[in-house]
């Protein structure tokens, strides 16, 4: 895991030097001079720097506060893991903590994004300034205050890098949602209790989806005769989706649409939906809905594949390779993600997403967008392997009454 974080934080990295510092064990004080209360004050600093565990909570908090008041801050990294060696080891640290005190805002959070081999430093409400300036700007103002107190050679091993919330995508590189897991470490320091809980989840979506493939094999031939029978082009519908950390993978259905429509169609109704620009009033007494009613692409066949969930079967094949589980929250198009407030994007990070899940037996296509995303994310924060059996026993109840689905 500690090599995975490490290679993750050499992204987008700047070179100014490496540092393996140690963390001052209690605010530093400093003697001052004054003519008032004497020639040998202690003023005590106010800065201290955080342990990881403290840094990592404090990271999470100041993401939910900018997802909340749509603010942004920056993540800086600092790789330290090789630069204190010999006998300064200590001196060098508290040379270095106490220039990043010193060098950064009060208002910016200090502290160990992985203990003895990265510093990690939150710039709060950075405002609209432009990615790039910053990166510019500090990069420069880290070099010369560490060549001044390390002198070249030891500047010259810090590591530098910055990651920004709400992700900002740098030029040519803007086909790629996948999210900047530097950002979310949380998310990958599970307990050792939850690690377990997740190997059986694995294991289930394995045996589960073996089964299923094997078992309901006859039901796929007949399903790809009658597609095939009714309509032009192939039986499977395979479409790229979004996956956990918003990796891309590509998702199979069968094919309940004519071959080469206009997905332009959907496109403007999901993208109007998640705005909440979709009228909330029933047209002839219908819901609105996340799915097009009455879809005029749609084949006969595929209605009735629709109506039962049985287009989704082929789907068991992702789950068996891991791109997705038998639980959880069902995989955005792209097109749907670049829509999501910022908030939204938490239901493609917290879990691997599913076939079923709590949305679709308590709520399916019948809520509101930001209603689904909170069954999402409650979903995603009480997650247990008991939930998961719950939402799997109450699934074929939902299939079978089909209501929300279209």
């Amino acid at each position: 895991m500690e090599n995975n974080l490490v290679s993750a934080v050499k992204e987008e990295t700047m070179t100014i030097g490496r540092i393996r510092a140690a963390v001052p064990r209690e605010p530093k004080e400093r003697e001052a001079s004054s003519s008032f209360f004497g020639p040998k004050v202690r003023e005590v600093s106010t800065r201290i720097v955080l342990s990881e565990e403290a840094f990592v909570s404090m990271l999470y908090l100041e993401r939910r506060r900018a997802e909340r008041a749509q603010k942004r801050y920056a993540l800086l990294l600092l790789d330290v893991k090789d630069a204190l060696h010999g006998t300064q080891k200590l001196r060098t640290a508290e040379k270095i903590t106490q220039t990043l005190c010193e060098i950064t805002r009060e208002t910016d959070i200090i502290g160990w994004y992985l203990q003895d081999q990265v510093l990690g430093i939150i710039c709060t409400e950075i405002g609209k300034a432009e990615a790039r300036d910053i990166r510019v700007r500090l990069t420069e103002k880290f070099r010369e205050a560490f060549e001044r107190i390390l002198g070249l050679e030891k500047a010259a091993q810090i590591t530098l890098s910055f990651h920004f919330f709400p992700e900002e995508k740098e030029s040519g590189n803007s086909d790629d949602d996948s999210a900047s897991i530097s950002l979310y470490p949380d998310l990958h320091r599970k307990a050792p209790s939850r690690k377990f809980a997740l190997g059986i989840k694995r294991a289930i979506d394995i045996a589960g989806s073996a089964a299923a493939l094997l078992f309901l094999s006859p039901l796929f031939m007949i399903i790809a005769i009658l597609v095939r029978a009714t309509s032009k082009g192939p039986v499977f519908f395979r479409q790229e989706r979004l996956g956990q950390f918003g990796k891309k993978f590509t998702f199979l259905k069968f094919r309940s649409m004519r071959n080469d429509c206009d997905s332009k169609i959907h496109e403007e109704y999901v993208t109007k939906f998640i705005a909440g620009q979709v009228a909330g009033a029933a047209q002839n007494g219908e819901k609105v809905t996340f799915k097009i009613q009455k879809d005029p692409r749609i084949t006969p066949v595929g209605a009735f594949l629709r109506k039962t969930s049985l287009d989704e079967v082929p789907q068991f094949w992702n789950v068996l390779i891991g791109e997705m589980s038998l639980v959880g929250p069902r995989p955005p198009l792209e097109y749907e993600f670049k829509a999501y407030d910022v908030w939204h994007r938490r239901r493609v990070l917290e879990i691997k997403p599913g076939i079923t899940g709590l949305w679709q037996v308590e709520g399916r296509s019948r809520t509101q967008f930001d209603d689904m995303v909170r069954l999402d994310l409650k979903y995603a924060r009480v997650w247990s392997i008991w939930l998961d059996l719950k939402i799997l026993v109450r699934t074929p109840g939902a299939v079978v009454s089909a209501d929300g689905a279209h």
